[in-house]
């Protein structure tokens, strides 16, 4: 009871009345975070999903962000990404560089997309000791609980099906409890082949935002978050996202219509 009850004290849940508040609020949230963690220990790793959680970092391009944030400090990870060439058009690189990455000066060493050379198992093995580098690096830090990384924000999206990540319901990779980026053959959503960050990364995140606008997901969000109460329901992928420091959810009134 006690753990359940310390679960609800780190997640919150913001209902905005249009599309346009809610990128104007995470913009803001992710511009504070970044300016603390920079100021804090010169850095601020941030991990991008695909989908329309790009179009939602829009306010980012525009004043006053684009221009005071210290963008020198940023570094960008994936929490997903198709096996494809990074100029498909299924490409999360793609989607982020075309619609946030080219209008902000993030140094590009600071950007880590995967080997699109190397096959599924190739790249998500070749992601992971990018990853484990940086660790050593001290550019990301392992949590001191799970020793796993410890990102300081991650951003997901959600499905219709409740998946996150290229983590979809019933799926064997929702018990992986090793590996910080494992692969899918066998993706219910084309494309088949994808890498991902496994469950025990995504939830030692400092902190998470889960972003769901328009009417597409409402279905999931009433699963997940239908209590009202922000407890969750872990019989999706999305119920199962925690975080070592806070899960906040930004969704616009559409998709919280059935909550």
């Amino acid at each position: 009871m006690a753990a359940a009850e310390e679960m609800k004290k780190k997640k919150k849940v913001e209902i905005f009345d249009t599309e346009e508040e809610l990128a104007v609020s995470l913009a803001r949230y992710i511009a504070d975070l970044s300016v603390d963690f920079i100021r804090s220990r010169g850095s601020f790793t941030v991990v991008l999903s695909g989908g329309y959680l790009i179009h939602n970092l829009r306010k980012l391009k525009e004043p006053p962000y684009v221009g005071s944030l210290d963008w020198s400090k940023w570094h960008v990870f994936w929490l997903d990404e198709r096996v494809v060439p990074k100029g498909h058009p299924d490409s999360n690189y793609k989607l982020a560089f075309d619609g946030f990455l080219s209008y902000v000066p993030i140094p590009v060493e600071n950007v880590y997309a995967i080997n699109d050379a190397l096959p599924a198992e190739g790249a998500a093995e070749d992601y992971e000791n990018c990853v484990r580098q940086l660790v050593t690096k001290k550019v990301v830090p392992l949590s001191t609980i799970t020793g796993f990384p410890a990102f300081d924000l991650m951003l997901l999206g959600m499905g219709p099906d409740g998946h996150v990540a290229s983590l979809f319901p019933g799926h064997p990779l929702l018990n992986e409890n090793e590996r910080w980026v494992t692969y899918i053959k066998d993706s219910p959503k084309p494309p088949p082949e994808r890498i991902t960050f496994t469950f025990p990364v995504i939830n030692s995140s400092k902190y998470i935002a889960v972003v769901v606008a328009g009417p597409g997901e409402v279905e999931a969000v009433r699963k997940v978050l239908g209590s009202g109460d922000g407890d969750g329901h872990d019989s999706l992928p999305a119920g199962m996202v925690s975080a070592e420091g806070e899960l906040t959810w930004f969704l616009d009134k559409d998709a919280a219509s059935k909550l």
